[in-house]
């Protein structure tokens, strides 16, 4: 038999760290902050100040950088990739500026954190192909909504 337990907020002390009534699917940049299960470095190692990164490094880049195939809203700003996370900036555009590669098939999800999830899907899906029960991302992600400038 199966039980299911119901949300008790004197066991359960989750809480979102999102802005609360917040549209995460409305134009504007997000700086996102992601770490590694147990902050454990994996995408390469810091040698004389500089981060070298090894093959996993290099496919964080790469799914990186191809978040824009698979979400046209998403255009892609600065980042940083360290052994054990991960910083970049991700700006959503609206309707009116979507790529011509729009695929209506891709799906519908247009948020901050449908991006963010398909990006971790993607590296840990590689990571996977070379050891089923591995742990990349730690749960959730850190966001920042850039209000402006400063």
């Amino acid at each position: 038999m199966i039980y299911k337990l119901k949300y008790d907020a004197t066991i359960h002390h989750r809480r979102s760290i999102r802005l609360p009534h917040y549209d995460y699917a409305q134009p504007g940049g997000y700086f996102i902050a992601i770490c590694t299960q147990n902050r454990v470095c994996l995408f390469g190692d810091i040698i004389n100040g500089k981060t070298v990164l090894n093959d996993a490094g290099m496919m964080v880049e790469k799914c990186w950088n191809e978040i824009p195939q698979h979400f046209p809203n998403a255009i892609l700003d600065e980042y940083a990739l360290m052994p054990n996370h991960f910083h970049g900036i991700i700006i959503i555009v609206g309707a009116n500026n979507y790529s011509p590669l729009h695929n209506p098939r891709m799906g519908t999800s247009k948020t901050i954190g449908s991006i963010i999830r398909g990006f971790k899907i993607g590296v840990t899906k590689w990571f996977r192909e070379k050891s089923p029960d591995f742990v990349v991302w730690q749960r959730n992600y850190y966001e920042r909504v850039i209000r402006g400038e400063k």
